[in-house]
């Protein structure tokens, strides 16, 4: 079986311009490397609809899934909602069953639901909502595009609905060994192996340590017998430290 395929849309200004570091990318990237979903691409594009909608429609033809966070807040910039509604073509207005969740929550919390967090609520027509036990506030999935919060805490929960609810694949499993040389010694050897094992990826990541260079030699696949077979040879051909 051919494991799921997804890509990760950031959105925002904020990303961009360096005020705030992404992590959204790593986590996603780590939670669905467990169930088996491949992470394919990642981008990031400004608070900029046009901007949005271009990358949504080439991601969502390209990819089994596209997670997305950022925009969906209460402010004038949150425009992915919008977004996401002109890449499928749909109307979006405020939906009845979103509104009700968030005036409980401020209900409870004794503060006005005013026009600006009624903005919250506002759902492309077609969509399931994705639960935000943080806040409250939904995201929503609509065709194969899952769109949820920027804030690290409330994305990893809705990242939680979401998943539960998507068949994975087999676990994509990794081996990795540590090469006291550096790329250009282990270039050639590495590339022959690869091209031995065309079913798992291979990568080289290359580090200075104490002034002297060196490699993590990474094996990825789904297959533990091939894996640890590929391991073997790569053993045979640099060992521990060589």
């Amino acid at each position: 079986m051919t494991n799921p395929t997804a890509a990760m849309l950031v959105i925002g200004d904020e990303i961009l311009s360096g005020r705030t570091r992404d992590g959204n990318t790593h986590y996603l990237a780590g939670e669905l490397t467990a169930r088996g979903i491949r992470l394919m691409e990642a981008r990031v594009v400004p608070d900029d609809q046009a901007e949005i909608v271009a990358a949504l429609n080439a991601l969502r033809a390209r990819w089994d899934h596209v997670f997305t966070s950022g925009g969906i807040g209460p402010t004038h910039d949150d425009i992915t909602a919008d977004a996401v509604a002109a890449a499928f073509g749909v109307a979006i207005d405020h939906r009845a069953d979103a509104l009700a969740l968030l005036q409980a929550h401020y209900d409870r919390a004794g503060q006005e639901f005013n026009a600006a967090r009624r903005r919250m609520a506002r759902i492309p027509e077609g969509a399931r909502l994705i639960d935000n036990p943080i806040s409250t506030a939904p995201g929503f999935s609509l065709g194969n595009v899952h769109v949820m919060a920027g804030v690290p805490n409330i994305f990893q929960a809705m990242v939680a609905g979401v998943l539960a609810g998507i068949a994975g694949g087999a676990p994509l499993l990794s081996q990795s060994l540590r090469v006291d040389r550096g790329e250009g010694e282990i270039a050639g050897p590495f590339a022959d192996l690869a091209a031995a094992f065309p079913d798992l990826s291979m990568g080289s990541y290359p580090f200075v340590q104490n002034g002297a260079y060196g490699t993590n030699l990474v094996i990825r696949g789904t297959d533990p017998g091939r894996l640890d077979a590929a391991m073997l040879r790569l053993q045979a051909l640099f060992g521990a430290g060589q």
